[in-house]
C-alpha cells in the first residue's frame, strides 16, 4: 500500500482526439475522405475515429505526424488522456452504486484520526476510502481485510469494530514503509530484544528511537500509533513480508507496564508463530486456537521482562512493599514499574496498589 496523491488535477470532461482532428482538418480545408486517401486507410476508420467510435491507436498517430505534420506523441496523449477521463467516468457510476457501504466503514474516526481526506461527494469520500485500505472496491475489502486471519487476545470488555481495526493496521503498515529496515533475521532480534529490556527504565524520549532502531536492524518496524477510539487495542505483529516484520503499538493504557508486556508479547508472536497470521491485542469473545498462541506470547514476554527463577524467588519472600519493589526491579535491572504489573495481574497485590511507581505516558497531540 502507498500513500495517496494528493492535489491531483481530475478534469470534468475531456474531448476525445477525434474531435481535435476534426478541427485540425476544418483549419486546413481537408476532408476526411482526403485524409484517409492520404494515409492509406478506410474512410470509414476515419470517421469512427472522429465520432470517438474506434480508438486512436500509435499506429494512426504515426500516420498523422507523417500527413499533418503534428507529432504523434500530441495523438497519443489526447488518446490516453480520453480513455483515462472515460474509465474514470464508468468506475464512478459504478462506485455510485456502492456508496452505501460507507456506512458500515468508521470514516468520522478515519477522518478525525487523519487517515483519510474528507469529502463532500459520496462517491469521491467512498474512492478515498478505498485508496486508503489499498482496493478497488468494497468487495475487495471483504477479500483483503475480512478474511484476514486475525487472533485476538481474549477478555470481554470491548465490541470488536472490524473496520476500525483494519484500518489501524492499514495505517501502521502504510507508516512502516518508511522505515528502512535490514532483512530479517532471529538472532539479531533476539540479541535487540536483550538491548531493548534495559531501555525499559528510559524515558520515551531515550527508549523510543533506540527501540525502533535496534528493531529496523534486525528486520522488523515499530510504530507507534494511537488506534481508534472504541477498539481497545494494545499492539499487533505481523509480517510485510517474507523479510520484514511489524510491531504495532497503540499505547493505550498509558503506563510503561502495559507498554512493555504489549512490546514483548508482539515480539514473541514474530519469534514464536507463523509469518501467515496477524496478531492483534484486543479485547474480544474468539475464542480457539489463537488462545494457545496468545498464551505463548503472554509467557514469551512475562519470561523476557523477568527471569522466571528470579520471579518465583521474589514472590514466594512474600515482599510487597514499594522498597522492596524498589530493589527487586534494581537487582533485574527492569523498570519497577514493570514488576508492580506483574504483581497485579498475578493477583500478588491489588490493582489500586503502588502505581505511582509505574511511568505514565501521553502522546504529544493529547498534551
Amino acid at each position: 500500500m502507498s500513500k495517496p496523491m494528493k492535489n491531483s488535477y481530475t478534469p470534468d470532461f475531456v474531448l476525445p482526439p477525434g474531435a481535435t482532428l476534426k478541427e485540425v482538418l476544418a483549419e486546413r480545408g481537408m476532408t476526411q475522405a482526403e485524409l484517409a486517401r492520404r494515409m492509406g486507410r478506410p474512410q470509414k476508420t476515419i470517421s469512427e475515429i472522429i465520432n470517438g467510435k474506434a480508438e486512436l491507436t500509435p499506429e494512426t498517430a504515426q500516420q498523422l505526424e507523417l500527413v499533418l505534420c503534428i507529432p504523434a506523441s500530441f495523438w497519443n496523449n489526447l488518446e490516453r488522456n480520453y480513455r483515462e477521463w472515460e474509465a474514470r467516468e464508468r468506475e464512478a457510476d459504478h462506485l455510485k452504486t456502492q456508496v452505501d457501504w460507507l456506512k458500515s466503514v468508521p470514516v468520522n474516526k478515519l477522518k478525525k484520526m487523519g487517515w483519510v481526506q474528507p469529502y463532500k461527494e459520496p462517491v469521491e469520500q467512498l474512492r478515498a476510502v478505498l485508496q486508503f485500505f489499498g482496493v478497488a472496491s468494497p468487495q475487495q475489502w471483504n477479500d483483503v481485510w475480512g478474511t484476514t486471519a486475525v487472533a485476538y487476545c481474549k477478555s470481554f470488555a470491548v465490541e470488536q469494530d472490524t473496520f476500525a481495526i483494519a484500518a489501524w493496521l492499514c495505517q501502521g503498515k502504510i507508516e512502516a514503509q518508511e522505515i528502512q529496515c535490514a532483512r530479517y533475521d532471529e538472532r539479531t532480534f533476539r540479541m535487540a530484544l536483550t538491548k531493548i529490556r534495559t531501555l525499559t527504565v528510559e524515558p520515551p524520549e531515550v527508549f523510543k528511537p533506540d527501540l525502533v532502531r535496534l528493531c529496523a536492524e534486525a528486520g522488523v518496524a515499530v510504530v507507534f500509533l494511537p488506534c481508534p477510539p472504541g477498539t481497545g487495542i494494545s499492539g499487533a505483529a505481523t509480517w510485510l513480508g517474507p523479510h520484514k516484520a511489524l510491531v504495532m503499538l497503540s499505547l493505550r493504557f498509558k503506563s510503561d507496564d502495559h507498554l512493555w508486556f504489549t512490546f514483548f508479547h508482539e515480539a514473541g508472536h514474530i519469534l514464536l508463530h507463523t509469518k501467515q497470521e496477524t496478531f492483534v491485542d484486543i479485547k474480544s469473545e474468539e475464542r480457539g486456537q489463537e488462545e494457545e498462541m496468545e498464551e505463548q506470547a503472554n509467557k514469551f514476554s512475562a519470561d523476557w521482562l523477568i527471569p522466571s527463577a528470579e520471579w518465583r524467588r521474589f514472590v514466594m519472600s512474600g515482599q510487597k512493599s514499594k522498597i522492596a519493589l524498589r530493589q527487586f526491579a534494581n537487582s533485574v535491572e527492569i523498570s519497577p514499574g514493570i514488576v508492580v504489573g506483574r504483581m497485579q495481574t498475578e493477583g500478588h497485590l491489588p490493582h489500586s496498589h503502588c502505581n505511582d511507581l509505574k511511568q505514565r505516558f501521553v502522546w504529544v497531540q493529547d498534551c
